[in-house]
């Protein structure tokens, strides 16, 4: 930090431990100056040979026959006019980047100009400022900081606006120039570490100066903001992370659960709104994904939520959010519900996002991207990864939401068919989803059962979701035949449509099941996994071994054979499943094979979606044979 000494003559100044102050002096004092609460017992000479203000008072004094003087509007106070005082005298005087402004705007409410006495305390001041604290980085930050308490001095002397010329000049100069310390605790430097830019030293960052900013009022930030980004050499990408550290520094750190009541609501409404509607209008005019990250965007959008802020600053948030929504993570999108909403969190907004999302990509609900169409009307940026990204986003996101005991059957469907079909890939994180829904919510009537139920495709669930669906009492009859109907299919390789590999699966789907923790710790959705049902080593072992070693030859003796096998481990596997699950198997397996049709007055037989094997019928087997496998011989 930068400091003048002025004066050379050691303090004389003291004090009777109350609100007097005096010079120890041969010479007795001629003139007492009130300011404020204290008392200075001083000489006219020195006072009237630097100040023109004190000339005009103590002849004042001299008419009205009395020796006192008040001052009551001393910018600074009584600390300040002790400065001016010393000086006066020419005592040791120290200045710095604390004082200095106080220092300024009291010598000019004083008139210690040079029309008085050359070399004066504005001068000497002047040259301060100059020299020091407007050449150094963190100097000008401190001066800049002090200039509130000094108004409306601080201002008529244009003090703060030289100051933030100084700082945005520094912030907006070519980093390998940069020669002075500042703070840079982020990233790869640690939490304590001083920077200073040498020579052979690493690069200086772009974004060097973000954090010694974060201590300016929400004022004096918006206009060094504004002075920087008028300056045009800082690009969209640094004022992004420049607002983002600002608003890490200020903003609460809102909770995810229970955020919108009356009272916490307001308090939030009376400290944050003004910082809120300072950042987001200091936001980079370019919207692009490149100026502020999506997490950073959702957070402004959280508190803007949360503090009850206008429906314009939300809606400019929301046109922000929606361009990069597939960045976006499911944690990111735990927005607290203000009052009268039932829920937790704010569904609504989701599906706001997600249906603007769709409109600005030019996407139907087929999945089918319209970049033929009408050019005006769409913004088609967006690629199939994208959609698949923000697909298991909204899973995961359904899953979390899933659990809210107030959620309701119309907002979780029009949740999961928010995106197109060809958008989700697999369908586990949407079984998850399901699972937790009914899990939650036991009694639904059975309509509603088989409407949630009907979202998802049996076809397109790893073979892991299939084993635990295939015992969940909570699905109704028909998806529990469908899905064993189909892994008997694929696990036979007799399925065309077999789904993707669990590996491709969404975050929320296989590794959900695996984990088999029945709540959360962390908030992560993936780790509120439901209890999985232990799944039965010999159904594991019969799946896996149902396999053919040529899949392309299903005819003749091939498919004869893969029947009896398919037979044998359907009895073996049957052993192995829930009371549910081997009643399913028993009722299909005394009807018809897959082969054949099943009779429709059956109220276990499959849907419409069930394809047909191509697999024919075991050959005739001896009379040694049991009733179960005569069952199924040819006549």
């Amino acid at each position: 930090m930068k400091f003048m000494k002025l004066g050379s003559r050691p303090d004389a100044f003291e004090t009777d431990g109350g609100d007097s102050r005096y010079v120890l002096s041969d010479l007795p004092s001629d003139i007492v100056i009130h300011v404020e609460e204290a008392r200075f017992y001083l000489h006219k000479f020195p006072l009237l040979s630097k100040s023109s203000l004190l000339q005009q008072l103590i002849i004042e004094a001299s008419h009205k026959d009395t020796d006192e003087v008040c001052i009551h509007e001393i910018p600074g106070g009584v600390k300040t006019f002790e400065i001016c005082a010393k000086f006066c005298y020419g005592m040791v005087v120290t200045l710095n980047a604390y004082n200095v402004v106080a220092a300024r705007c009291a010598a000019e409410y004083l008139g210690m100009t040079e029309d008085v006495d050359k070399g004066n305390l504005v001068f000497k001041i002047e040259v301060f400022l100059n020299s020091g604290v407007f050449r150094s980085w963190k100097d000008s930050i401190i001066a800049l900081q002090t200039t509130d308490a000094m108004l409306p001095w601080s201002e008529q002397l244009k003090l703060a606006a030289r100051c933030i010329d100084s700082i945005a000049s520094k912030a907006t100069s070519n980093p390998c120039n940069v020669m002075w310390s500042y703070t840079y605790n982020r990233k790869s430097a640690s939490s304590d570490e001083i920077v200073e830019a040498r020579k052979n030293s690493q690069p200086v960052p772009m974004d060097w100066w973000v954090e010694d900013l974060c201590e300016l009022d929400v004022q004096l930030y918006k206009r060094v903001m504004v002075a920087v980004k008028s300056g045009g050499r800082i690009t969209s990408d640094v004022v992004g992370e420049a607002l983002n550290a600002y608003a890490s520094r200020w903003l609460p750190e809102l909770c995810d659960g229970d955020g919108g009541g009356g009272g916490e609501a307001e308090a939030y409404s009376m400290a944050y709104r003004h910082l809120l509607e300072t950042i987001v209008w200091l936001l980079p005019s370019d919207k692009g994904a490149s100026c502020c990250s999506c997490r950073f965007l959702l957070k402004l959008l959280k508190v803007a939520v949360v503090i009850g802020a206008g429906e314009l600053l939300k809606e400019e948030l929301m046109d922000r959010v929606v361009l990069q929504l597939h960045r976006a993570s499911v944690g990111d999108l735990l927005i607290p519900a203000r009052s009268p909403a039932a829920t937790a969190y704010d569904v609504q907004l989701v599906l706001t996002l997600v249906g603007r999302y769709m409109r600005l990509a030019g996407v139907t609900q087929d999945g089918i991207f319209l970049n033929n169409l009408d050019e005006e009307m769409f913004e088609t940026h967006v690629d199939a990864e994208s959609l698949l990204a923000l697909c298991k986003i909204v899973d995961g996101f359904l899953a979390e939401v899933a659990s809210d005991p107030n959620l309701s059957v119309s907002s979780f469907v029009g949740l999961a068919t928010s995106m197109p079909d060809a958008a989700r890939a697999t369908h586990d994180g949407l079984y998850t989803a399901i699972d937790i829904f009914l899990k939650l919510h036991p009694n639904l009537p059975k309509a509603e059962k088989r409407k949630i139920s009907s979202l998802m495709d049996v076809k397109k669930l790893s073979k892991e979701a299939c084993i635990h669906a295939a015992q969940n009492d909570r699905l109704p009859l028909r998806v529990v035949v469908q899905v064993l109907f189909f892994e008997q299919l694929r696990a036979a390789g007799g399925s065309p449509l077999a789904p993707p590999p669990a590996a491709a699966a969404p975050n929320g789907g296989v590794a959900r099941l695996k984990e088999g923790d029945d709540g959360g710790g962390d908030g992560d959705w993936r780790s509120r996994a439901l209890t999985e049902p232990p799944t039965p080593s010999p159904l594991k072992k019969q799946l896996g071994s149902l396999k053919l070693a040529d899949e392309g030859r299903l005819d003749g003796d091939d498919g004869r054979r893969l029947a009896r096998v398919s037979s044998v481990a359907n009895q073996s596997s049957r052993l192995s499943l829930s009371s549910r699950s081997r009643r399913i198997f028993d009722r299909l397996l005394t009807g018809k094979l897959p082969g054949e049709v099943v009779s429709k007055s059956s109220d276990t037989s499959g849907s419409s979606q069930s394809p047909r094997s191509s697999a024919k019928p075991p050959e005739p087997k001896s009379s040694t044979s049991s009733s179960r496998n005569r069952r199924y011989s040819v006549s």
